[in-house]
């Protein structure tokens, strides 16, 4: 699925291909409108400019995940600005008047004369129009990354559960059920109706927050957040619908999770195996379990992950909750 940063990266692409195909073209007009010196030296610099402009348009549409590639854009557009800065400099000077500009200026004949400050101006212009473009590669680059920009890690997962919808929304809607079956939490703890303590376990620490129920409607929805200041910003949702056939109840959960270093924190959580994705999945198929026969089994095969460190605390199937 093509996210926002991968369409804005592909539409830099094109940007790419159509920049360097007219300095590949026409480099001596590129330099003119640039306000660049108009030698071989400037026209061969501008040509390779062009080059890598197509080599940065062919990495950016040729991916299937083209954000990533915009970082090529930065370093490229860093070097312009340098390019274009250095040409700005050297039309900063007052020209030196030679005779023949005093006799020209005596005769009223001054075209050549403003000749400089027409290419300054001009470079000017280039250098704050490739400064735009390298604010929006930047920001680009950094959304793609996730980093600057605070993107929700979104999670969807679906399970029928061989039980009456109300029976299975009154058992997720008492909050300290949770950790029987949402193992990576240590404790859920109810402080008022709508509200509860919320403590769980990730790779390099333990974190607590509030959550509050944010809407409720019995027997069919639970909706909740975290509360503001919280170290943990999250959000949620499940919903309960009849099954197929009107058999049993379908059971939607929705997890949104906002948090510093969300990708590096990601990365991390993989490296122990903690795949958010596979995590929620089984979390839902221990629900079903402790719903459908009172009791969620663990075993050294069972849908609790690889961790390592939880791996070496497994032992042989035992119930680890169930209904009161």
């Amino acid at each position: 699925m093509s996210t926002k940063s991968d369409t804005l990266a592909r539409a830099l692409g094109w940007v790419s291909l159509a920049l360097g195909t007219a300095q590949l073209a026409a480099p001596r007009t590129v330099n003119r409108l640039s306000g660049v010196d108009d030698s071989r030296l400037a026209r061969t610099v501008t040509r390779m400019v062009g080059t890598r402009q197509l080599m940065h348009g062919a990495a950016l549409l040729g991916s299937r995940r083209p954000g990533p590639w915009t970082w090529s854009r930065v370093v490229g557009d860093v070097l312009d600005l340098a390019l274009l800065g250095r040409a700005v400099a050297s039309r900063s000077g007052r020209p030196r008047a030679s005779g023949r500009s005093r006799r020209s200026r005596r005769s009223g004949r001054s075209g050549r004369s403003r000749a400089p400050g027409r290419r300054r101006r001009r470079a000017v212009a280039a250098t704050a129009a490739v400064a735009g473009i390298t604010a929006l590669d930047l920001a680009t680059a950094l959304y793609s990354s996730g980093l600057g920009v605070r993107r929700p890690m979104r999670l969807q997962a679906s399970i029928t559960v061989n039980r009456p919808r109300e029976e299975v929304y009154a058992f997720w809607r008492d909050v300290e059920n949770l950790p029987a079956f949402m193992l990576h939490l240590d404790s859920v703890r109810a402080t008022a109706e709508r509200r509860s303590r919320w403590r769980a376990r990730v790779p390099t620490a333990d974190v607590e927050w509030e959550a509050k129920i944010l809407d409720e409607q019995a027997g069919e929805l639970i909706a909740w957040a975290s509360v503001r200041g919280s170290m943990v910003a999250t959000s949620g949702s499940v919903r309960f619908t009849d099954g197929p056939a009107g058999r049993g109840t379908a059971v939607h959960v929705t997890l949104e999770y906002r948090g510093r270093g969300r990708a590096l924190g990601a990365t991390v959580a993989r490296m122990f195996g903690e795949y958010p994705e596979q995590q929620i999945r089984d979390d839902l198929r221990r629900f079903k379990q402790i719903m459908e026969t009172g009791e969620a089994l663990l075993s050294e095969c069972g849908p609790e992950g690889v961790r390592l460190l939880r791996r070496l605390g497994q032992r042989p199937a035992q119930p680890v909750g169930g209904r009161s």
